[in-house]
C-alpha cells in the first residue's frame, strides 16, 4: 500500500511513544525507518518495527536509557548505549561528532552496549550533508560462517560511507553478506523463495527457503575476501568497542530471546575534507569528489547512492510503498494503544 512518508514516520513515532520512548528518541528511530522506506530499503524500514516494539516490551531494549560517556578525548568519544535502540544513538553520534570533526579534522564516536541501528547509510548521509566524510561500521547477531566453516561466527557486518557532493552526497551502504538479513525476512514475510546462493540452512546446506535461512546462515559477499572484510568490521566494532562478539549476541528474530540485551556496538568516523588536502587547499578534496562523480557518470556508471534522495530533499508528501499486511498490523497496534487515533492516510 502506498502511504505518505510523513504518515509512515508518524505511525512509527506513535508506536514507539506507546512503548515508552520519549519523543526525541521515537522521532529519531522513526525518521531512520522512514528514510529506509524512502530509499527502497524495506528490509530496514517498517518491517523491523514490530520486533523493535516486542523487544522493548520484553526488556531487551530500554526506552528510558540515556547515552553515558565512558571516554572523552576530544577527537575520540566512547559512549555506553545502555541497551537501547541504536537509531537514536547513532543520530546523536553524528550530532556530537560533527563539531568535533570540524575542530580536530577527525572524530571517532564509538557506542557499545547498544541495539540495532537500521540502515547505516542514514547516518553517513546526515554526516555528508553536514560537509563531512563519514565511515560507519556496526555488528549484530552472528549469521556468517567462517569461510569454509559451518557455524555462525560474524554478523552481516554492515558498513557505510558518505562523501559530500552537490546536489546530494555519494553514499556507500552495504552488508558483507551476499544479502542483508532483513531482506531474507522480507522474503519470508512475503512467503517467497530466495534466489540461489544467498543462504544456508542450520546444517550449512544451500537453501532457498527464507524461514530455513533465518534459522541458518548467510553466504559472505565475495567468498573468502568477503569474510575477511566482515572479520575487519567485527574487529572494529564488537572487538574494539564491545561488550559482545557477534557469536554471543541473541538472534534478532528469535522470539525466545526478546528480553535479552543484544550488546551491539557501532563505530562512526567523521573527517573534515577541508583539512586533508596535501597541498593545504580546503576546497580541493570536494573538487576531487565532484570530478570523481562526473567521471563515473561519463564512463556510463552511477555514483553510489545516486538513486537515494538526500535526507534534506525528502518531503513529507513523498510516497512510500509498504506491504499491505505489515501496514495493517502496525495500524492495528496503533489502534490498540490509542483507540481514537486514525492510521496513516492511504494514497490512491
Amino acid at each position: 500500500m502506498k502511504i505518505r512518508y510523513a504518515d509512515a514516520v508518524g505511525l512509527a513515532t506513535d508506536l514507539l511513544l506507546a512503548v515508552g520512548y520519549d519523543r526525541p528518541k521515537a522521532a529519531a528511530v522513526a525518521r531512520a525507518l522512514g528514510l529506509a522506506e524512502a530509499w527502497g530499503l524495506s528490509s530496514h524500514g517498517l518491517l523491523r518495527l514490530p520486533l523493535y516494539l516486542d523487544r522493548t516490551l520484553a526488556g531487551g531494549y530500554d526506552p528510558d536509557a540515556e547515552l553515558t560517556t565512558v571516554t572523552d578525548l576530544g577527537a575520540l568519544l566512547v559512549l555506553d548505549g545502555a541497551t537501547s535502540l541504536g537509531h537514536w544513538q547513532m543520530s546523536r553520534a553524528v550530532e556530537l561528532g560533527t563539531p568535533r570533526a570540524k575542530q580536530f579534522g577527525i572524530a571517532a564516536i564509538a557506542i557499545g552496549n547498544s541495539g540495532h541501528c537500521g540502515a547505516l547509510g542514514v547516518y553517513a548521509a546526515d554526516a555528508a550533508e553536514a560537509g563531512l566524510v563519514c565511515l560507519a561500521f556496526s555488528c549484530g547477531p552472528a549469521v556468517l560462517p567462517p569461510w569454509g566453516g559451518n557455524q555462525r561466527l560474524l554478523s552481516t557486518s554492515p558498513i557505510a560511507a558518505g562523501f559530500p557532493l552537490t546536489p546530494q552526497p555519494a553514499i556507500v551502504d552495504l552488508a558483507l553478506s551476499t544479502v542483508a538479513r532483513g531482506k531474507i525476512a522480507a522474503y519470508a514475510n512475503r512467503k517467497e523463495s530466495l534466489p540461489e546462493g544467498w543462504a544456508l540452512d542450520a546444517a550449512g546446506r544451500p537453501t532457498t527457503d527464507p524461514e530455513e535461512a533465518l534459522l541458518g546462515m548467510l553466504s559472505p559477499l565475495g567468498g573468502a575476501k568477503g569474510f575477511a572484510l566482515a572479520f575487519l568490521v567485527e574487529a572494529l566494532t564488537a572487538g574494539l568497542v564491545g561488550p559482545s562478539l557477534s557469536k554471543d549476541m541473541p538472534d534478532f528474530f528469535d522470539q525466545n530471546s526478546l528480553g535479552r540485551p543484544q550488546g551491539i556496538s557501532h563505530l562512526l568516523l567523521l573527517i573534515d575534507p577541508a583539512t586533508t588536502d596535501a597541498g593545504g587547499d580546503p576546497e580541493a578534496a570536494l573538487q576531487r569528489f565532484a570530478a570523481l562523480a562526473a567521471a563515473t557518470d561519463a564512463a556510463g556508471g552511477r555514483v553510489p547512492g545516486a538513486r537515494r534522495l538526500a535526507p534534506s530533499r525528502i518531503g513529507p508528501h513523498l510516497v512510500v510503498d509498504v506491504q499491505d499486511e505489515l501496514l495493517e498490523g502496525l495500524r492495528e497496534r496503533q489502534r490498540a494503544t490509542a483507540p481514537t487515533a486514525d492510521g496513516p492516510t492511504a494514497t490512491p
